[in-house]
């Protein structure tokens, strides 16, 4: 990766809080870098700083030891209104609209640009109509914030920070509370305009499903320990993804891409279309069903069809429900 690439650098960064004179240390030893054209998710447990890291790359909480460099420049050395012209910002907080249309709330976006009246000229009604284009909500633009859902709402929000039109896009946990068709369309979306608008978008989030399918790299803030960061599919294929897990009682499962209880399961024989496979065993595992070796279970997809044998005796089931009943003698 060029150096001309990376928006932000963090160096060797401590942070925390200081009361008097007593530091609080929230999280030491963070290095990283933002990079043009991906989206990074930020991933962690509760509690282990995610969010005091945001607001020192937001200037807001300086770092007690290291440095954060903004295109080469200490973030301490940008004005609120310098930062608002190249860092747009998403948070969870909900907003009082009043009686804004969705267009007059993209519009707030251009206002670190405009003069003291707030006036809109030309480009920044270019700018706007661009966002608004961008992020597929030309339908709303007349509606009332107030009247809009969540998962509109949302995309409203990143239209108004794309009206910013800044170098770097951060959202806090922007799938919060939404459903799952909307959470993976706002990270496809994010994802879609760091790449063609050449965003660095960092993006703070706990859907670590989506986010795998989504991110092109990961920072993995564990409870302690330095800041893990790469591709999502090398901290799979490492192990390191685990580190997410403070407890041993669950793993990531490279294999299902989901995470799973690390209690060993002795699963039966099984054979035929692999595609059923990793649900089959799930169904096994949740009913924590222990099988011998003299169980074998043979599976056809189309049409869905289980053969299970044993002690040599055969029998066939059209459904994983109809299975777990026979090898807990519930039928």
């Amino acid at each position: 990766m060029k150096e001309n690439t990376i928006i932000l650098r963090g160096e060797e960064v401590a942070i925390g809080y200081q009361k008097g004179k007593t530091i609080h240390w929230v999280a030491e030893d963070l290095s990283f870098s933002l990079k043009r054209g991906q989206l990074t998710c930020l991933l962690g447990p509760n509690g282990v700083g995610k969010s005091t890291l945001i607001k020192a790359i937001l200037g807001q909480n300086l770092p007690i030891k290291g440095k954060i460099l903004f295109q080469g420049e200490p973030i301490k050395t940008l004005d609120a209104n310098a930062l608002a012209k190249k860092v747009s910002v998403v948070l969870t907080d909900r907003i009082s609209p009043g009686n804004l249309t969705v267009r007059q709330l993209v519009g707030l976006g251009r206002i670190p640009f405009t003069n003291w009246l707030g006036t809109i000229g030309k480009e920044d009604r270019r700018i706007i109509e661009s966002a608004i284009e961008d992020t597929k909500v030309g339908y709303l633009t007349d509606k009332k914030v107030a009247e809009i859902s969540d998962g509109q709402l949302q995309k409203v929000m990143i239209a108004r920070a794309l009206a910013q039109d800044g170098e770097l896009m951060i959202l806090d946990e922007p799938t919060a509370h939404l459903d799952l068709v909307n959470r993976m369309e706002i990270m496809q979306l994010l994802r879609d305009i760091a790449h063609a608008r050449r965003k660095a978008i960092l993006v703070v989030t706990h859907d670590l499903d989506i986010a795998v399918e989504t991110a092109d790299e990961f920072w993995l803030m564990p409870c302690s320990g330095p800041l893990v960061t790469d591709t999502p599919e090398d901290l799979i294929l490492s192990g390191r993804i685990n580190q997410l897990l403070p407890s041993d009682l669950f793993r990531f499962n490279p294999l299902t891409g989901k995470i799973q209880s690390s209690t060993p399961v002795a699963y039966p024989q099984i054979q035929g279309a692999k595609e059923v496979f990793p649900w089959l065993q799930s169904a096994l595992r949740k009913n924590n069903i222990q099988l011998d070796t003299e169980v074998s279970i043979f599976v056809q997809k189309e049409p869905v069809l289980f053969i299970v044998e044993r002690l040599g005796i055969r029998k066939q089931f059209a459904s994983i429900r109809e299975v777990m009943d026979e090898l807990t003698g519930d039928r």
